[in-house]
């Protein structure tokens, strides 16, 4: 593909920046540039910012039926750049073809889902209260909660976003975008499929650069109400304090660090098939990664024996490689970080199966070897630190009691995934599992109409279905004389 120059999109028209300052986005398969964006200084967040507010009031006095029909527009924008779209989401994070596909594909039903819930709420915007008060009577009022801004992660490109502008949208917000810039091709196109859309001027603007820079700008912003904001916990908490300096709403996505357990009877080719994919889908790079592998110690043995067989049967290579399963890793410091963390199993002496290290097939590229780690003490890093890469360590235990005990033992609470044939066993351990989203003999899937989000330090807030949009509405109760 062509080298990409693109710009910050503010007031309806793309805008160079003020700092005359631009960095590259690297191809992770060759380490080379296929692109540049700028770095926008706080001045150009904040003409980005007063845009948005200058078109919150008409914006957010539509009706939502005709919201959605901007936000459709934008969603069929989305659709008929498929073709250029996929190939520019695999080189930008060396995604399969189907992994890019699947990214766009939910973009485009989680905007029109959220157009749905657009002409739904002309309906419920203003609300009886039923109470018997003489001489009193009530309303609820839902009103949207004001320009926000959205501080974007690199391994999901604009599906993510999606999650987020789907539902402020609907609700009458206005929205202010920091893409990653690791990748933010595809969140940028959203300006392009603003202007095909003919969204009102202001209502949707994007602004590059680095999360030291663009995104503490953003999140320190007063004219913004609300931060919402996907990536690291660590990250998460530097925006909880600048958002506190002027009490500003936040929604935040963080880290996982999710147990997948598999009990004494399970479908042993169902689970490893599950583990494999729950660990090694878009290279590792997943907040919902099921990296903690919780086996029956009966069957650990021939689980990891299955799963090693799978492992050595991943394809590794450039998505140019129609048969490739899995690309490299997306950037040089999540390599970084991936294969440190691989040098610390070798310091703990950690039993690796398979993998281990460097990819060997590739002598430039961010590949690494899918991987597997048996018999893990709780004390390894690796137990308890999230990886974001092909990583996983497996442990077991001896009845549910501990399975349950051992599975919540972790700062994180995103997901879950439990594998037995006992119905009722699977109903009881979810019930009893920290973790905002539990699957059960089934790979994952976040259909928009489900809610997406964690307990502990996997963040505060639900993104999708009516929990998402209600994240952008504020509640006003009107009390008048009967």
């Amino acid at each position: 593909m062509n080298v990409l120059i693109e710009r910050n999109f503010i007031n309806g028209a793309w805008d160079e920046g003020s700092t005359g300052v631009s960095h590259a986005v690297i191809n992770p398969v060759t380490e080379t540039p296929i692109g540049h964006v700028p770095e926008a200084s706080a001045g150009d967040v904040d003409r980005a910012v007063l845009a948005a507010i200058d078109a919150f009031p008409a914006w957010s006095a539509l009706r939502g039926s005709e919201r959605a029909v901007y936000m459709r527009k934008m969603s069929a924008a989305i659709a008929a750049h498929m073709d250029d779209l996929v190939p520019m989401q695999m080189a930008s994070c060396g995604k399969p073809r189907a992994e890019a596909e699947a990214d766009f594909r939910g973009s485009i039903d989680c905007i029109n889902y959220f157009a749905d819930r657009a002409e739904e709420l002309d309906a419920r915007r203003v609300t009886p209260v039923d109470y018997d008060i003489p001489g009193y009577r009530s309303t609820t009022r839902l009103e949207p909660m004001g320009p926000v801004g959205f501080i974007l992660p690199w391994n999901f490109p604009m599906k993510i976003c999606s999650w987020k502008l789907g539902p402020a949208l609907a609700a009458g917000c206005t929205v202010v975008i920091k893409p990653s810039e690791i990748a933010p091709f595809a969140d940028i196109f959203l300006g392009a499929a603003a202007q095909e859309a003919g969204l009102p001027a202001g209502v949707l603007n994007i602004v590059n650069g680095r999360g030291a820079v663009t995104g503490q700008a953003l999140a320190e912003h007063p004219g913004l109400r609300k931060i919402s904001f996907t990536g690291s916990t660590k990250t998460g908490k530097t925006i909880m304090k600048a958002a506190a300096e002027d009490v500003k709403n936040i929604g935040l996505e963080l880290g996982g660090k999710s147990p997948i357990v598999v009990f004494e009877d399970a479908d042993l080719d169902l689970a490893a098939s599950l583990a494999a994919e729950g660990v090694f889908y878009n290279c590792g790079q997943c907040c919902n990664a099921t990296g903690r592998l919780l086996v029956h110690e009966n069957i650990a043995e021939a689980l990891a024996q299955k799963i090693i067989e799978i492992s050595q049967n991943q394809i590794v290579d450039s998505p140019d490689n129609p048969a490739m399963t899995i690309g490299p890793l997306a950037s040089k410091p999540q390599y970084d970080k991936v294969t440190g963390y691989m040098d610390i199993a070798r310091e703990e002496g950690l039993n690796c199966r398979t993998g281990g290290g460097r990819h060997p097939g590739f002598n430039t590229g961010y590949f690494v070897e899918p991987t597997l780690y048996t018999d893990v003490p709780k004390t390894s890093r690796l137990w308890q630190e999230e990886i974001f890469g092909p990583v996983l360590c497996l442990r077991t235990f001896k009845d549910e009691t501990e399975a349950i005990r051992e599975a919540n033992d972790t700062q994180y609470g995103l997901a879950a995934t439990i594998i037995t044939e006992d119905e009722e066993r699977a109903e009881r351990v979810a019930a009893q599992l920290d973790a905002g989203h539990v699957y059960t003999n089934v790979s994952v899937a976040i259909p928009p109409q489900t809610s997406w989000g964690g307990f502990k330090q996997s963040g505060i807030g639900r993104e999708l279905g009516p929990w998402g949009l209600a994240g952008f509405l504020e509640v006003k109760t009107v009390t008048a004389r009967r």
